[in-house]
């Protein structure tokens, strides 16, 4: 199965190649997610001249990630503010990688290349967890070379102590485990939606759904009144990576490969 699937995924990296601007929108959305936290977390702070811990409301809600004991009272809302912005790093795979997937099957469709796979001894499987791997891989390098990039930031513009305070299984479930499977969930929908629609709009609207929910936990956390602890977000990315395997059956149970070989038009 895995070498199938490798020369899938090199089939779709040579595709992507021949059209790299289809990872501008992904380029676009780091920059956002890498930018906006140093604006918000120290620019604006320091051009004010008002200190984060001047203001009680943020005091009061960076209480709920844990004392930080060798943290100042502005170093410890940096570190709360900055993990909450780490979360925007788990919208990027989606948002970004959203279109390529969508178009995955639809544009193979329209470009009459689909059928020749088809008719291949690939099976349906393979088919379908190569073209969510191809969509992803690329836009999970752009991501994490956003993460490298935040993380250097926090090192040098942050309070002495927050960039170490960061380096928790927290944030490694958060940026290995909870963003790529959270990712995984939402492209294989596009991809079985692109199966059975001969429009990628429709299969990117239905895929980027589970932005929702991520982005009702950002503003949960936010406010102060939820906080994933480590165990809950491994809990949580497990749970992603069970329902990704699940979708993936149940994709290929719905994948019409049949009518695709003979009555698509």
């Amino acid at each position: 199965m895995m070498p199938r699937i490798r020369a899938l995924i090199v089939k779709e990296f040579l595709d992507l190649i021949r059209h790299t601007t289809a990872l501008v929108p992904v380029m676009i959305v780091t920059l956002m997610s890498l930018v906006l936290p140093f604006v918000i977390v120290v620019a604006i702070p320091s051009f004010s001249g008002q200190p984060l811990d001047r203001d009680a409301d943020l005091v009061r809600v960076s209480g709920v990630a844990g004392g930080q004991a060798l943290l100042s009272p502005d170093g410890q809302i940096q570190f709360f503010l900055f993990q909450q912005f780490l979360m925007l790093f788990l919208l990027t795979p989606i948002t970004g990688a959203m279109a390529l997937a969508a178009h995955s099957i639809v544009g193979e469709k329209q470009a009459r290349t689909l059928e020749p796979l088809l008719a291949s001894p690939v099976t349906t499987v393979e088919l379908l967890v190569a073209k969510v791997l191809g969509a992803l891989l690329p836009t999970l390098v752009i991501s994490f070379a956003g993460l490298t990039l935040y993380f250097a930031g926090i090192v040098i513009f942050s309070d002495v102590g927050v960039a170490g305070a960061m380096l928790t299984p927290r944030t490694f479930l958060l940026v290995a485990l909870v963003g790529p499977a959270a990712a995984l969930v939402s492209l294989q929908s596009a991809i079985v939606i692109s199966s059975r629609v001969n429009d990628a709009r429709t299969a990117q609207q239905f895929g980027v759904l589970i932005v929702i929910p991520l982005t009702a936990l950002l503003v949960a956390q936010f406010t102060g009144s939820l906080w994933l602890s480590a165990t809950a977000l491994g809990l949580v990315g497990l749970g992603l990576v069970a329902i990704w395997v699940l979708l993936t059956m149940v994709s290929a149970r719905l994948f019409e490969r049949e009518a695709i070989l003979t009555r698509w038009r």
